[in-house]
């Protein structure tokens, strides 16, 4: 079944730049090329969350309750941070 495309200007002359320049014969060929290109980043992204997780379940190290996760992070957050606005300078800084 197909599927006509309106597509906007500026799509339009990228897929015309990529006919015009002989990298594809025709605007089925630049989609094509597209969805390929988007399927293998998907794909490459999926591998790395996969590789991700896997990673940290045969992680040796001994796990961390998430309750004492939580509280560090939330210790973090809420430190003070030497670039936090508005400062204020010491009185006598000459400034």
């Amino acid at each position: 079944m197909a599927h006509p495309l309106n597509l906007p200007p500026d799509l339009a002359a990228k897929v015309q730049a990529h006919i015009d320049s002989g990298a594809a014969a025709d605007a089925v060929e630049v989609l094509r090329a597209g969805l390929e290109a988007l399927e293998a980043a998907e794909t490459a992204k999926l591998e790395s969350v996969r590789a991700k997780i896997s990673r940290a379940l045969n992680d040796p190290r001994p796990s961390a309750p998430a309750d004492e996760v939580f509280a560090r992070v939330e210790a973090m957050l809420a430190a003070p941070k030497v670039n936090d606005w508005p400062c204020r300078l010491p009185s006598g800084s000459g400034s």
